[in-house]
């Protein structure tokens, strides 16, 4: 068996179930925010910690681990190339966005998130104007 394809279809698995998380969180806290019913933000508590523990958390390691094996399987070599520079920061800068949902998930949690629900829309297109950035350089590798 090839595993340098097996380990790169499994981080394409963990990738978009990471990157499926980082875009639905915030859609989540837009709603959160605007919720004026108790029984609604207890709700949104509970599909917010269990999106980011059981899907989001889990899929962020995996993408990372087979991304580690592939960059083996490949060769240390490659971060020689400028491309792959580019998507290691790219994709360093994803993970802090992803800490940064998990405190922002912390705020909902004990009552003391101060965004707004427009500050969540905005933040919303973080991660799909990184995600254009790392296809493109990792299918064209123009650097």
């Amino acid at each position: 068996m090839n595993l340098y394809l097996l380990f790169k279809s499994l981080h394409l698995i963990a990738v978009i179930s990471w990157m499926a998380g980082l875009l639905y969180l915030p859609r989540i806290f837009v709603y959160h925010s605007e919720a004026s019913e108790e029984s609604q933000k207890d709700i949104f508590k509970i599909m917010e910690r269990k999106l980011y523990n059981y899907i989001m958390m889990p899929a962020m390691l995996l993408s990372w681990l087979f991304g580690i094996l592939l960059i083996h399987s490949l060769g240390f070599d490659i971060f020689n190339e400028l491309w792959m520079q580019v998507k290691i920061i790219l994709v360093s800068i994803l993970t802090f966005y992803h800490f940064l949902l998990g405190k922002y998930l912390s705020d909902f949690a004990v009552n003391t998130n101060e965004k707004s629900s427009k500050f969540y829309r905005i933040i919303n297109e973080v991660p799909t104007i990184i995600l254009i950035a790392v296809i493109f350089v990792v299918v064209f590798k123009p650097l």
